[in-house]
């Protein structure tokens, strides 16, 4: 039997924002996830060395992103991609993810703040994500050091973002040490709107709505991501799709159980691992989509995330 719903997470849920699309709109659904981040200004967040505000290149021209660091000393470096549906989401959202990365890894921390839709539609966000890491790859001395330490990481659509980057990176013959996946998007074919397709991932109808992230909600984003529902195949928007998954770099991939996008990233992990990617899979159990960032409420949240990122910091460590 599955773990029950966390029930600190139980009375979150109400709180959450984006659940509703009926009324939804994508500078709504921006404004309510920066009102979230800011509703928790009262709690110190996790206290880190340096944090800086950069640019880096993207598909189209430069981009904001943010440093965070953790000592002087050589280290691993990660590209960091909020989550958010693609359309909202961005460096203040995630902060706080983003400082708990650089902690518990050791990593200098690359966030990426990539366009997004409706204004840029797909493959912008994807453009702009390849294009950072190519960059970031590149100038390695001003983060981490090492090029044999480099990584990325990302939660929901910014677990897209890296499980794609890290199939462009493989054919582009850059060496990824880790990718961590934290409840990814892997499979937007049908965009969650069509049974015949949503009936391969049970989770979908299971978690339809209840648990803070809704398969209308999803639908709702995918409508925005893509310009046109034939992109949906395309690998650099869903992974699962790739032809071949061979050779990528190791996963950590994780999943909640009470979330619609259960059983696609599951699938994502098992896709790898029958590629001989080596694949670690936290399944999150009583927890749902967004539990990265429930870790000052809930012990469960807290505890799963840790485990993901200490997993991610061991491939880290070992490097390629």
């Amino acid at each position: 039997m599955p773990a029950p719903l966390d029930p600190v997470i139980a009375q979150i849920i109400p709180l959450m924002p984006m659940r509703d699309p009926a009324v939804m709109t994508p500078q709504s659904a921006r404004d309510s996830l920066r009102a979230l981040a800011a509703s928790r200004a009262a709690i110190p967040p996790p206290p880190i060395d340096t944090v800086a505000d950069i640019k880096v290149k993207g598909g189209a021209g430069p981009l904001d992103a943010r440093v965070y660091r953790v000592g002087m000393t050589p280290a691993p470096t990660v590209v960091f991609f909020h989550g958010g549906g693609w359309v909202a989401g961005d460096l203040e959202t995630h902060d706080r993810q983003a400082r708990n990365l650089a902690i518990e890894t050791g990593a200098v921390v690359v966030s990426v703040d990539y366009r997004r839709p409706p204004e840029t539609r797909f493959p912008g966000a994807f453009e702009d994500a390849f294009a950072a890491v190519r960059d970031v790859f590149g100038r390695v001395a001003e983060f981490g050091g090492d090029t044999k330490r480099f990584g990325v990481a990302g939660d929901s659509a910014g677990g897209n973002l890296a499980a794609t980057t890290a199939i462009a990176c493989r054919d582009a013959g850059i060496r990824l040490a880790a990718q961590l996946l934290v409840y990814p998007v892997t499979d937007v074919v049908g965009g969650y709107a069509d049974a015949g397709e949503n009936v391969r991932f049970p989770s979908r109808t299971e978690n339809a709505e209840g648990y803070f992230l809704t398969r209308a909600t999803m639908e709702w984003f995918c409508g925005h991501y893509l310009a046109d529902a034939a992109h949906a195949t395309d690998w650099r928007v869903s992974p699962l799709r790739a032809a071949s998954l061979k050779g990528l770099a190791p996963a950590v991939v994780t999943t909640a159980w009470f979330d619609p996008l259960r059983d696609e990233g599951a699938a994502y992990a098992r896709a790898l691992e029958a590629a001989g990617v080596r694949v670690k899979h936290h399944e999150g159990p009583g927890l749902i989509h967004g539990y990265f960032g429930m870790g000052d409420a809930s012990d469960v949240a807290r505890a799963e995330a840790r485990r993901a990122r200490a997993d991610f910091k061991a491939l880290l460590t070992r490097g390629v």
